[in-house]
């Protein structure tokens, strides 16, 4: 059952705060570091694969040797022939060849065997950091998100880890075949002629050079792509999740040009590592090509000396093709390391993340618990130099409903948060039934909560599974309860499948109203001590929202209740309504001790009453 947003705030059309903050780059070798010790659980797998490849490359190393065997004697053979005095040895050619095609068959094996381990190493790993950024998802704090966009998020699941997974598949294997073969290589050389190697060797340091030189100018064009990638991503989610206001505010053309500019940057950063990328194989292959020539001539004189037999000229060929294909090989894989680092230095970073403590010692059971709480000179700010909430309190008996108030800005929505521990309070407490939130595991905490917020959230499934989500284990009956309570049941029969409907972004049937009354079904069907109202009837028309405070009256009969609200005809029955403006509550009351008082309440209640009569 994928669950997806059906409707949310966007950060903003325009992209909002991207990754702001999110890429402090690390060194190579630490990002590398990090990622091997991360993989240290699956070390005998790993150890495994290293045998196995390194097996598998010695068989391949010797075959070159022994097929030169075969060439000498196909040549000695033919000279004999000619000169009369034998002929070719087709038998001891076969059983060479034979030999030959048995090595080349032990190395395919053990090759298959190393790239089936690591295949399986690779999916793991993968699957484990998945895992893993999705739990440390669920720890982090709100301030984090509200900072940083879904897309730019995502990207850490979706492209960071996917582009691991396929550089470690492909790299470390492909690091120790080829270093494997680099010095198998360079012995059999050595056994063939000490100074047709030395000539072989002249390419050596050219090619670390130019390894060296394209490794310290692409790190940060890796880097660079893999940031930027993120930056896309998340501007792509915001602007087509946001695209009918993008559309009614006629920014179609500022969301294109803030896009194309990221766009470019990530063109820009793509080019310039895939074309450092690119000229590392013409390059070594032209260095490769100039050793060729050396030993040719080198070789050609020593066969004239018979200081050297014919077939060993021609496995030294095959060993020269052989020992610049893995410095190209490393090359490749140290251009691969550089997205390797990019990744996994933007994934640990994600995982290193201050997370928030979610259990506490000795934490406050839920159970008995009523629903009294209290703000005691609560003080809060998302930055504290800035604080917003100065001196706030309030004593809220259990069964009461608490109606907050204030224009915009005034704190409202910032005390439901602080109320949740989606952060704490600088300083003050705030206690439920006398125990501080913070002596509560913040699972046990938010259990006692109900949410009925303005933006509805409801996943793709069916109107039976969305309600059902406020409690997993109720049956379909008190499900169909919380519905006819919600006054949406008789929507949901209308509907083809009824409960069985399945709802996704492409359902166009169901309006922003009906997915707030499912919202409100799903609060209902929770049953919580404590409920949180945040503007629940801010989508709905008038005689709905008639029907909704009906049926949350019902609901709120004997739980504590907070509603938000900036209708406030639909509160002038809460027992306590709290007038909030700047952070602290001016005056606090019921409706007509407000009303009487002709303070900062009533002249928001006169202006709304008037503005609906000019109506």
């Amino acid at each position: 059952m994928s669950e997806t947003r059906t409707a949310r705030r966007p950060h903003g059309p325009m992209g909002g705060p991207g990754m702001r903050g999110g890429e402090k780059a690390k060194d190579f070798s630490g990002s590398m570091k990090k990622i091997f010790r991360y993989m240290g659980k699956y070390k005998v797998r790993i150890f495994m694969v290293a045998v196995f490849a390194v097996a598998g490359t010695l068989f391949n190393i010797v075959g070159p040797k022994i097929l030169g065997k075969a060439t000498t004697e196909l040549f000695n053979g033919l000279v004999a022939k000619i000169g009369g005095t034998g002929g070719i040895d087709f038998g001891k050619i076969g059983q060479i060849l034979l030999s030959v095609m048995g090595l080349y068959f032990c190395s395919a094996a053990f090759s298959f065997m190393q790239g089936f381990i690591m295949t399986g190493v690779s999916n793991d790993v993968t699957y484990s950091l998945r895992r893993d950024i999705s739990q440390k998802i669920n720890r982090l704090p709100l301030k984090y998100f509200e900072s940083r966009t879904t897309g730019e998020v995502l990207s850490r699941v979706t492209n960071d880890v996917d582009t691991l997974q396929t550089s470690l598949n492909q790299s470390l294997t492909q690091l120790i075949t080829s270093t494997t073969t680099l010095i198998g290589v360079f012995i059999m050389m050595l056994s063939i002629n000490v100074w047709m190697t030395l000539a072989a060797l002249v390419i050596l340091p050219i090619s670390m050079i130019i390894i060296g030189t394209v490794m310290k100018r692409s790190q940060k064009f890796f880097r660079g792509q893999q940031k930027y990638l993120g930056e896309v991503n998340g501007q792509i989610e915001e602007i087509y999740g946001g695209h009918n206001i993008v559309r009614v505010f006629n920014k179609e053309n500022d969301v294109v040009e803030e896009f194309e500019k990221v766009n470019q940057k990530l063109y820009n950063t793509a080019w310039k590592s895939q074309f450092f990328s690119g000229i590392m194989m013409p390059i070594m292959q032209f260095i490769g090509n100039l050793g060729y020539v050396m030993v040719a001539i080198l070789g050609g004189f020593m066969v004239i000396k018979n200081a050297i037999e014919v077939g060993d000229i021609q496995s030294f060929f095959q060993y020269i093709r052989n020992f610049t294909q893995p410095i190209q090989q490393i090359a490749q894989v140290t251009n691969m390391l550089q997205s390797t680092a990019a990744a996994s230095e933007r994934i640990f970073e994600f995982l290193e993340e201050k997370e928030e403590d979610q259990t506490v010692p000795d934490p406050v059971d839920i159970t008995d618990l009523r629903g009294n709480v209290e703000f005691e000179h609560v003080k809060f700010g998302y930055d504290p130099q800035q604080v917003i909430v100065h001196d706030f309190s309030a004593n809220i008996r259990d069964g009461q409903k608490i109606a907050i108030v204030g224009p915009t800005g005034a704190g409202k929505t910032t005390m439901v948060k602080l109320l949740m521990r989606f952060y704490d309070v600088n300083s003050g407490s705030i206690r439920v039934d006398g125990h501080d939130v913070r002596d509560f595991n913040r699972s046990n905490l938010r259990e006692m909560f109900g949410m009925v917020l303005q933006d509805t959230w409801l996943f793709s499934g069916t109107i039976m599974e969305n309600i059902r989500y406020g409690r997993l284990d109720a049956t379909d009956e008190e499900v169909i309860a919380a519905a006819k309570a919600a006054h949406i049941h008789k929507f949901i029969m209308q509907q083809p499948g009824g409960y069985q409907m399945v709802l996704n972004e492409e359902t166009s049937n169901v309006s922003q109203g009906q997915k707030q009354l499912l919202t409100i079904a799903r609060a209902i069907l929770a049953d919580n001590r404590i409920l949180i109202l945040d503007e629940a009837t801010s989508s709905v028309d008038t005689r709905t929202e008639t029907q909704i405070q009906e049926a949350m009256d019902a609901l709120m009969r004997g739980r504590t209740s907070f509603v938000i609200a900036h209708r406030l005809s639909t509160i002038r029955d809460a027992d306590l309504i709290l007038v909030m403006k700047d952070g602290d509550i001016i005056e606090q009351g019921d409706h007509e001790e407000l009303m009487k008082a002709g303070g900062f309440y009533a002249g928001l209640y006169n202006s709304q009453f008037e503005k609906a009569e000019a109506i």
